[in-house]
């Protein structure tokens, strides 16, 4: 069935009960079509395109019907030319080839007689337009700039504003035109050459410079718009044409940026659009959020910059949460310019973080941040602490690193940003970033006065919830590193000190570790806690048992780092007095300010796995066992404070230059037995011993083909250890860009040889490391036994000195060794390398 006309194939189609029926409808009204339009008549065109145009509509091919609209566009008659341009704006694009029939039927009709047949020909080039066909047309559009029909003039600024978008080189052309428009005082021309003139300005800076002389005309049209009357052709909800205004003020904005003189000029007229605009209704609100933005932008003097604030205060209380969502976003722009104007909203802005739409809460907390300063931060910080309590999870990471580097910024002293961290750790420890916990414990560490005040604190915390995975980090290091002072004061946050002892700490962390809420972090911290209390002299024998019998039940664990943890912690208990030297608190690491950077990582310490390379979390602060306690013996070496600043998170260049030695601890004094001070063009300073976790991946490290060559002759040799009668030297030798192999070399002066030598070493965790096995472990006197590593940087990976950290374990054969080899613990040597 074919149907004749455009209002029967609607009819038709509207009367199918299926898809199916639909289409195959359609299939069939479009072969028709195809068939009327190879006999060319004339006549039938108009409804043939009218349907093609529907099917078009419906989502159907019709991309055959585009020459037939071209030839109703040749039509002479009115319908049939509209009809032909509707079908050239829906089937034809500014890509297609087809577009270069129609430049010249445009150009024909915009000199036609008739102002609608222009009107068609300037809508379809506005619509339509390429490049070319901009070049081509620009001097028509220019000459109907100036036509003294309205109607024309409008919409050829429209077109002209089409050919500054695709050839911006052409604004020039329309500038002497655009001024003229711009004194037009028809609402419908004036709006289009405000338009025009926009674009031309953003495009063109030359454009901004030839418009300013335009400011007192624009200042004219926006008074007589605000002082008008009544008028029913412009009037919107008892406002004379808010569009217009809404342009205006747009213009001014531009004109008025960095220039004084335009800015003053309309300084007065804003602020009467100001006042006397109705902000009950959403149109006024509209206008007085563009005259808001105008005077943020201009050189405003500063009391209309604080009547535009003042404004969107006025915003803020507003039951539509469009404008509160809005003036909020805006006050976030605007609060870097006058922080003082916006402040006086502080209580509003506090109030919106209990709205019940999820983006003005959002938007209330940025600002709520960028307000707190040293004088409001009391008050600020403990609003954020009321609604982090109930705001939802997906807030709780960002509040907590914000409220704990503002803490940080403006604290007005120590005790309060303990208390407010602490306040942190209580409400949401599952959301906290590791390196906020890291700033933490420095804190700690550097407040040696409130050290009993926070272990007391972080005790009762945790007693009372270990569901806070970042507050039983804390609590367990804490606990651990200062438990001798818990014991000694008690639980000094109360009114009363109440005494606590040895074994309620025991209890405790035990507790911890027992937990459901205990993962693999959380028992490495437990178990290194309750080794450093064993230490303590505050600690009674009946303690230390328990603790060595725990720990003994942990050496065969399944996880590999807590079993070695467990084996090492377990085999301190024969080394006698050397264990508390070993076990000693560790000194206070560099304070340094968190740095934002860092913590833009959405990642909370709950995501944290313990590292292989001393980790800020993985391996630092929860070995506060042997390998943390050498490192307290040698802090305040050169080299161990760039070792602290590595583990702690910053980037600080290691010295080449020796620095001066440090007074010695007893846990040198002990280490000095086994070793000595090396001497060697590359500075050697003592720092800590790594945990062994870095030292057991190593042999995991990819394997390399070939070994590494022996060093030659002429290289450098780094002495490392020359104590006892075995002497171990270094000798690198580059092979490549970053590719380094090492030959260590053993060598015994004595007598007695030396059997049993386990040589361990890690490289930080951006290089790669590969050891083979020593050629012989039982150095002879005479003999000379090798080993061979191999250092690697990847590439892409930047450049650095390159930190071999080497334990050497000695089984002599003169020491009664209870197992595989008897544990001595020698000093940690570090050697750099550039690679």
């Amino acid at each position: 069935m074919v149907y004749h006309n455009l209002k029967a194939l609607i009819k038709g189609i509207r009367a199918c009960k299926t898809v199916a029926d639909e289409r195959a409808l359609i299939k069939q009204e479009s072969a028709a079509i195809r068939a009327s339009f190879r006999e060319e008549d004339s006549y039938a065109r108009h409804n043939n395109v009218a349907k093609l145009l529907y099917i078009h509509m419906l989502g159907s091919e019709a991309h055959f019907g585009q020459m037939e609209c071209l030839k109703l566009v040749a039509s002479p008659r009115f319908g049939d030319k509209r009809l032909g341009y509707l079908g050239i704006m829906l089937l034809l694009d500014e890509s297609q080839e087809v577009l270069t029939l129609v430049t010249n039927s445009l150009k024909n009709d915009m000199n036609h007689a008739n102002m609608y047949v222009v009107g068609l020909a300037l809508c379809t080039f506005a619509d339509i337009a390429s490049e070319e066909m901009s070049r081509d047309l620009a001097n028509e559009i220019e000459k109907l700039l100036g036509s003294s029909n309205t109607y024309i003039r409008k919409k050829a600024a429209l077109c002209a504003l089409r050919v500054v978008k695709k050839v911006p080189d052409l604004a020039d052309h329309f500038v002497t035109k655009a001024k003229n428009l711009l004194a037009d005082r028809n609402h419908g021309v004036l709006l289009t050459a405000i338009t025009l003139v926009i674009e031309m300005v953003q495009t063109d800076t030359a454009c901004l410079e030839e418009f300013r002389n335009a400011v007192p005309l624009l200042v004219r049209h926006l008074k007589s718009l605000v002082t008008t009357g009544y008028s029913p052709e412009h009037d919107v909800s008892g406002l004379t044409d808010p569009f217009l205004q809404v342009k205006i003020l747009r213009l001014l904005r531009l004109l008025g940026k960095g220039d004084v003189q335009a800015s003053e000029t309309m300084n007065d007229i804003l602020a009467q659009v100001a006042t006397n605009t109705d902000s009950t209704k959403n149109v006024g609100n509209s206008i007085l959020y563009e005259t808001v933005m105008t005077v943020l932008e201009i050189e405003a003097d500063s009391g209309l910059r604080v009547m535009a604030i003042n404004i969107l205060g006025k915003f803020l209380g507003n039951r539509d949460n469009n404008i509160r969502y809005v003036a909020l976003n805006t006050l976030n722009k605007v609060v870097s310019i006058d922080t003082n104007a916006v402040q006086r909203h502080r209580n509003i802005i506090l109030d919106c973080l209990r709205d019940g739409d999820i983006s003005i809460r959002r938007r209330a907390l940025e600002l709520s941040y960028a307000l707190i300063n040293e004088n409001n931060v009391r008050v600020l910080i403990r609003e954020l602490l009321a609604f982090l309590e109930v705001a939802d999870d997906e807030f709780k990471l960002g509040m907590t690193t914000q409220i704990c580097l503002a803490a940080e910024r403006f604290a007005p002293n120590k005790r309060w940003h303990i208390d407010s961290v602490l306040r942190v750790l209580k409400l949401a420890g599952n959301f906290v970033r590791e390196e906020i916990l890291s700033s933490f414990i420095r804190l700690v560490a550097h407040t040696p006065e409130l050290q009993g005040y926070t272990a007391s604190k972080l005790y009762n915390a945790l007693r009372a919830d270990i569901s806070q995975e970042s507050l039983t980090l804390a609590a367990t290091w804490i606990i651990g590193e200062y438990s001798e002072i818990l014991l000694e004061q008690g639980l000094v946050d109360e009114d009363q000190p109440k005494p606590v002892s040895d074994a309620e700490l025991v209890d405790l962390l035990i507790s911890v570790l027992d937990s459901p809420y205990a993962n693999y972090l959380t028992r490495q911290f437990v178990l290194t806690a309750i080794t450093k209390i064993s230490s303590r002299p505050t600690t009674s024998a009946t303690q230390q048992e328990r603790i060595q019998t725990l720990l003994a039940s942990y050496t065969t664990s399944p996880e590999l780092e807590i079993q070695q943890r467990a084996v090492e912690f377990a085999s301190l208990f024969t080394l006698g007095d050397l264990r508390s030297g070993v076990l000693e608190r560790m000194p206070p690491p560099e304070l340094k300010a968190t740095v934002m950077g860092v913590v833009s990582e959405n990642k909370p310490v709950g995501s944290v796995q313990p590292s292989k390379d001393g980790d800020l979390l993985g391996d630092d602060l929860s070995s506060t066992g042997p390998a943390a306690a050498v490192n307290g013996a040698a802090a305040v070496a050169q080299s161990n404070k760039d070792l602290l600043a590595e583990i702690f998170g910053s980037s600080g260049a290691s010295s080449s230059t020796p620095t001066a030695q440090a007074p010695r601890t007893t846990a040198q004094d002990i280490l000095s037995l086994f070793d000595s001070t090396p001497t060697s063009p590359v500075a050697t300073q003592p720092t800590s011993i790594p945990s062994t976790s870095a030292a057991a991946a190593a042999p995991a490290r990819p394997a390399v083909t070939s070994p590494p060559q022996p060093a030659q002759p002429r290289l450098v040799s780094y002495p490392a250890y020359d104590k006892n009668g075995l002497r171990i030297s270094l000798t690198p030798q580059p092979r490549q860009p970053g590719v380094v192999d090492i030959q260590v070399r053993f060598q015994v002066s004595g007598g007695v040889p030396a059997s049993d030598i386990n040589f361990q070493a890690a490289v930080p965790k951006s290089q790669q490391l590969q050891i083979w096995p020593i050629s012989n472990p039982a150095v002879q006197p005479g003999a000379v036994e090798t080993l061979n590593m191999r250092v690697t940087a990847p590439v892409g990976v930047c450049q650095r000195p390159s930190e071999v950290k080497t334990i050497i374990l000695i089984g002599r054969q003169c020491v009664p060794r209870p197992s595989r080899f008897c544990r001595v613990p020698s000093r940690y040597h570090r050697w750099r390398f550039i690679i």
